[in-house]
């Protein structure tokens, strides 16, 4: 270990160590955790990345109907064969260059695990590039960040179909009619894992002195973790697993896999507010921490990120699909955060919140749930804001009720410890989202959809619909 500093974290032990920066490594035919070199201290938990190249497709390159269509060029379509694989849950299609788009379909069809179930085909989403980390920002400039679809949660499966097809492509098409595809194009097969093992109420160590640190705005700031040998086996974490739970030190022990609710008056009583102000702060919902979501702290950077304060949530449904269960949710969670840092090349996962189709929240990107933490989920509108996905896709299907009122519970309380009103108005200032210039100055809702900050469909329209409802609700929670 390098950079030895003593710090106060807030937990059972004062002594900390300052690590390193250490980017996600880029994604490999087949990636997995590394095991740790303690016995002492379990595994995080396992998961893996398959990433298959994509060919060109020679012949007929079949329709969405099934029927065959009249040959593609290779430039026109590529895609991968009916084969098998490793069983996965989730698939995305990445390419090499993050800022070049994909202009054209993308479509796979999976078999269900030891069966010979072929599901039909299923569109992924190809503009992703609104979900990402701003233009010119350290997470974005890294190198390793790729083009990328939206990835589709398709549940146990060990086989896989993957065609990619040119906008404009067809036999009247000549080369200058068919946009290029990009790239370096590959399908990555995520398992998301088992669900973690969780530790016992009673195995987990008491909570300690809040932290005093503040982070300065903008800045990726070294994670902390007790000193070794500090950390009571019983805890069930790693170096990296125990900085990621330091920093909610104040909320929830060390290790804990949830942080509870608390009333309104409690909430209150925790904010930190002006002299004679208010605090218009909802009372704390549950949230589930990312030890409980079975988050492999090892994959992300060891760095967290903040900025100055949080002015507004942005609103979004993942567009991963509706097929999952609550009890699935995790898994879900788990495989977003895998394709986010090991396929797309993010620092961590980009959302800062997640919520799902039963209205459970989730801590998303680490840094510590009650701080401004730099997330990459709307381009060009990170800064100074949150980021909350709703699990599945809400274009033509309503978003369960359970799910926006989780909505409102969480705006109502974060951001009331930043004063903010959810059915208030808030500028900011654009990072270049391509709706709004670099330097633009937007007049948003303080709770507001990812389409108001960029063009695009997310949060879907059946969502969008509903924020009107969160707002009342949200500010209804703050006693406003």
């Amino acid at each position: 270990m390098r950079a030895l500093l003593a710090t106060s974290i807030g937990v059972t032990c004062a002594t900390a160590l300052t690590l390193p920066l250490a980017a996600p490594a880029p994604a490999a035919t087949v990636s997995a955790p590394v095991a740790h070199a303690s016995a002492a201290v379990p595994a995080e938990p396992s998961g893996s990345t398959q990433s298959l190249p994509l060919r060109p497709l020679g012949g007929a390159v079949p329709r969405a109907t099934g029927r065959p269509s009249e040959s593609m060029t290779p430039a026109a379509a590529q895609g991968l064969l009916r084969r098998d694989s490793r069983r996965f849950s989730l698939v995305g299609v990445v390419w090499d260059d993050a800022d070049t788009e994909l202009h054209g379909t993308v479509q796979v069809r999976t078999r269900a695990t030891d069966t010979t179930r072929w599901s039909g085909w299923q569109a992924l989403e190809t503009h992703n590039t609104d979900h990402a980390a701003d233009a010119g920002s350290v997470e974005r400039l890294s190198g390793r960040v790729r083009g990328s679809t939206v990835p589709l949660w398709v549940g146990d499966s060990d086989g896989v179909e993957v065609r990619v097809r040119s906008e404009n492509a067809g036999p009247r098409s000549g080369a200058a009619d068919t946009a290029p595809l990009p790239a370096g194009l590959r399908v990555e097969l995520v398992d998301p894992g088992d669900d973690p093992v969780l530790p016992r109420a009673e195995d987990t160590p008491a909570t300690g002195t809040p932290s005093s640190v503040t982070p300065s705005p903008g800045v990726a700031t070294p994670a902390t973790a007790p000193k070794p040998g500090a950390l009571p086996e019983a805890a069930g974490l790693g170096m990296a697993a125990a900085e990621s739970s330091a920093v909610n030190a104040d909320l929830a022990p060390l290790g804990a896999a949830e942080i509870t609710a608390l009333s309104k008056a409690e909430s209150e009583e925790q904010a930190v507010v002006g002299a004679g102000a208010k605090p218009f702060v909802g009372p704390r919902p549950r949230i589930v921490t990312r030890k409980g979501w079975g988050a492999d702290e090892s994959l992300r950077e060891r760095a967290f990120a903040y900025t100055s304060t949080v002015k507004a949530a942005f609103i979004h449904h993942s567009a991963t699909g509706n097929n999952y269960t609550c009890s699935q949710a995790p898994s879900v969670l788990r495989s977003i955060y895998r394709y986010h840092v090991k396929s797309s090349g993010w620092r961590d996962i980009g959302y800062n919140f997640a919520v799902d189709k039963c209205g459970n929240i989730y801590e998303g990107r680490a840094g510590g749930v009650t701080k401004a933490v730099l997330g990459a989920h709307t381009l060009g509108f990170n800064t100074n804001s949150m980021g909350i996905a709703v699990l599945g896709t809400y274009s033509s299907k309503n978003p369960p009720a359970a799910a926006v009122t989780a909505i409102a519970k969480l705006t109502a309380w974060k951001l009331g410890l930043f004063g903010r009103n959810p059915k208030g108005k808030v500028t900011l200032v654009s990072g270049g989202s391509g709706k709004y210039k670099k330097g633009a100055k937007a007049k948003l809702n303080v709770i507001s959809g990812h389409r108001d900050g960029f063009a695009t469909e997310c949060p879907g329209s059946r969502l969008y619909k509903k924020l009107g409802t969160a707002r009342t609700s949200s500010a209804k929670l703050q006693g406003r």
